[in-house]
């Protein structure tokens, strides 16, 4: 047995190689029933056929199209799925063999094995599977499915046709994976208010496949009040799930198509080896994203790091509370065959033994066998990777942070040591903010420190911190004039645009109001064309330089402050349209990161403006009713401030999770603002204003910069690892051009 499980180690690759060169021709669908009608039909097309008839306003047959290829498509993943546990034993007798044979034929009992599965799988899912829904779908048909966008247009297709139950029930399972998305957030509002549609109604349709989440969440609220026995049955059950979801993923990564790699000019020869190499590596690849897959949330763009081990520390945690200390025991070495040097485990491991006293049955208990096959087979698969890109020019991102040291080649050591030093190091600091009792709500890493000087005559500090209940936040007054408030409302009559900036809709955010909005170049274009008062578009542009100046004061900005976008925005009351309004006029958010109220956490990830460091807000009027602007704690519905807007009064707050915040809905009357954000870094510059500002000195004008220099001059201070890693990670990761926003 020895001889076989040492060449199978070597074989491992082998074996996946030809599996996909079995999946990676035309296969045909020999055997099949000779009615091609009555086999799967290729997903994608049908998704873009019911796609067509959508914008062709053929509703039925949108709806028609678009169920089938949903339905399809997971037909498909389970058709995969059963051939898989139909071929396992594909070969066996070949593999057998394997323990008695030495040499070339050894090499000839492993081929006979392997193809023996290739060819079983490629009959097994040709009897079901048309030759075209064979063929591997396009990353663009993975990303629509991925984002639930199918969904998007039932949810339309449905309501036109008047069958409000299933309308609501895809625009659920939509937000559901994308909730920023605000409009839909605002369609489901009114489907609950709709005769005929019941509380059923509103269920995620791909729940199924996201259980693991509902238990984990499940468990973390038993956590909560203190249901020790529930919480540790829940946290069991996930880790199982997340087990059979990773599974689910390998098994899909070996079973479906691929392409053949490019040739990259060499012999035939070595062609052939090559592109093995390649065909192997990618399996393995596809197996260890199978990791990120399954600990990435519906909607979100990044996994939870250590999601895995993170579930196995709260269950023994929970276990231990429970008083199932062998349980305990159990969980707390399959957690430590993750990080086996880790000293609060190795502590906690020996509690538990002081804790079980004499019971020596139970300080012997074995780690979980699943947890230990997985990792073990993770090891191995990391080991093939890391060889493939060392040596054959191969890329591979290792999704996990606990693979060790010895498994990355010393060649590759250092560029992945600092990787995993940076992401560690953070996780270490809020792990120990957590124990010191600290509350994550209360940090806020933005670099701001408010109380500073206010450097403008006649400006007065009206609202700090303390009167805010919050962190980084202050209301000025006396910040324009009220010449200057009729002015700017002027030019807002004037030019400002239903819908500017958000594609035409009246209202991003509810039907119930207008929206109309105005921006600095747009305003020097209007005045170039004699459209509006140049002093005005001027002091449009001036304004935004007195915000900066005022708040990279009271901040005390460590670094230069830059603007990043200014928005004249007004929202107006739709007469007739308030009565019943549940609504606000802009819903409670963060300014760069996805607010996610249940857990209370923000994800620092597009689409969220992640560049943003500084929010502004400088009201122009108070003739309206309602539009205050208020701030919440993360669960979004404990409101800790209010703040009534009035001519010339500034409320100035950082743009991370520290300050979420939102606007009432304005229910009589036209407000409006300035809204104004700012960076740090240069690359985030308001191109617009530079554009603007080269109008005018093409025009022979020049562009007063009030303390330019000085900000630029102030000395920077450094940040901790928490504050400085992440944001270079996540701004590195997508530049947000173009974005347009307002509060």
């Amino acid at each position: 047995m020895a001889l076989r499980s040492c060449r199978f180690t070597v074989y491992v690759a082998f074996q996946f190689t030809i599996v996909l060169l079995g999946n990676s021709t035309f296969a045909t669908p020999g055997g099949g029933s000779p009615n091609v009608l009555s086999l799967l039909q290729p997903y994608d097309f049908l998704y873009y056929s019911g796609v067509r008839a959508y914008y062709s306003e053929n509703w039925a047959k949108a709806a028609e199209l678009l169920e089938k290829s949903i339905v399809t498509k997971d037909s498909l993943f389970r058709v995969r799925r059963q051939c898989h546990d139909e071929c396992v034993a594909a070969g066996r007798g070949a593999f057998n063999n394997l323990d008695s044979e030495e040499g070339s034929m050894w090499d000839l009992w492993a081929l006979d094995w392997v193809q023996q599965r290739a060819e079983c799988l490629r009959f097994c899912i040709g009897r079901a599977v048309t030759r075209v829904g064979q063929l591997p779908v396009s990353s663009d048909i993975d990303y629509e499915f991925g984002t639930r966008n199918p969904y998007n247009f039932l949810q339309v297709t449905y309501y036109k046709l008047e069958k409000l139950q299933k309308a609501a029930s895809a625009a659920h399972t939509y937000f559901v994976a994308n909730p920023s998305h605000l409009e839909m957030r605002n369609n489901i509002e009114k489907y609950r208010r709709m005769k005929g549609v019941n509380e059923e109604a509103f269920q995620d349709r791909e729940a199924e496949k996201e259980k693991h989440w509902a238990l984990y969440d499940a468990a973390l609220q038993y956590e909560a009040s203190s249901d020790w026995v529930q919480a540790a049955k829940k946290w069991k059950a996930c880790v199982n799930e997340t087990l059979q979801q990773t599974e689910e993923c390998r098994i899909q990564c070996e079973v479906a198509s691929q392409r053949l790699p490019e040739d990259r000019g060499v012999d035939s020869v070595n062609g052939v080896f090559e592109k093995a190499a390649a065909l192997a590596l990618s399996l393995l690849s596809c197996r260890q994203a199978c990791v990120t897959q399954v600990s990435t949330r519906p909607g979100r763009i990044s996994a939870q790091e250590d999601y895995l081990p993170t579930q196995l520390e709260h269950l023994h945690i929970a276990q231990f509370k429970a008083g199932d200390i062998s349980g305990a025991v159990q969980t707390l070495r399959s957690l430590l065959l993750f990080y086996p040097a880790d000293k609060d485990s190795l502590d906690n491991l020996q509690l538990y033994y002081e804790t079980l006293g004499g019971d020596k049955e139970s300080q012997v208990t074995q780690p979980e066998q699943e947890i230990v096959k997985y990792v073990s087979r993770s090891l191995q698969e990391k080991k093939l990777l890391y060889f493939g890109m060392e040596n054959l020019d191969f890329s591979f991102t290792d999704p996990d942070l606990w693979t060790p040291e010895d498994v990355v080649p010393e060649s590759l050591r250092e560029i992945w040591s600092i990787f995993c030093f940076n992401v560690r190091a953070e996780k270490e600091k809020t792990n120990e903010k957590m124990k010191e009792g600290e509350q994550q709500e209360e940090v806020d890493d933005s670099g701001f420190f408010s109380g500073g000087s206010v450097p403008q005559v006649g400006v007065t500090i009206t609202m700090d911190d303390e009167v805010l209940n919050g962190t980084n936040r202050v209301v000025l007054d006396g910040v324009m004039t009220k010449k200057e408030c009729d002015r700017i409302l002027q030019l807002a009559e004037v030019a400002a645009s239903a819908g500017d900036g958000y594609r035409g809709r009246r209202s991003v955010h509810t039907p119930h109001e207008t929206f109309e909005g105005l921006t600095v170049l747009r305003a020097v274009k209007l005045a170039q064309e004699g459209l509006v008062n140049q002093s005005d578009a001027r002091l449009l542009h001036e304004l935004g330089e007195r915000v900066r100046v005022l708040l990279h004061s009271y901040f005390r900005s460590p670094s230069r402050l830059i603007i990043s976008f200014t928005h004249l925005v007004c929202r107006s009351a739709i007469a007739g349209d308030q009565e019943g309004r549940l609504d606000l006029s802009h819903p409670v958010h963060v300014d760069n990161c996805l607010l996610e109220p249940e857990t209370k956490q923000c994800w620092r990830e597009p689409p969220a403006f992640i560049h943003r460091d500084l929010s502004a807000i400088l009201y122009l009027n108070d003739n309206f009713d309602g539009g205050e602007l208020f701030f919440t704690n993360r669960d979004a519905k404990t409101v800790t401030a209010r703040v009534k807007p009035s001519c010339g009064r500034l409320v100035g707050f950082s743009s991370g999770p520290v300050n979420p915040h939102g606007v009432t809905a304005v229910t009589s009357g036209r407000r409006c603002a300035l809204g104004l954000w700012f960076t740090k870094e240069k690359l985030y510059r308001d191109m617009e204003r530079e554009e603007a500002e080269a109008l005018w000195a093409a025009d022979g004008h020049s562009v007063v910069k009030k303390d330019e220099e000085e900000a630029e001059g102030s000395g920077t201070t450094a940040r901790n690892a928490r504050s400085q890693a992440p944001k270079e990670k996540s701004r590195g990761r997508d530049r947000v051009m173009g974005g347009k926003d307002e509060l």
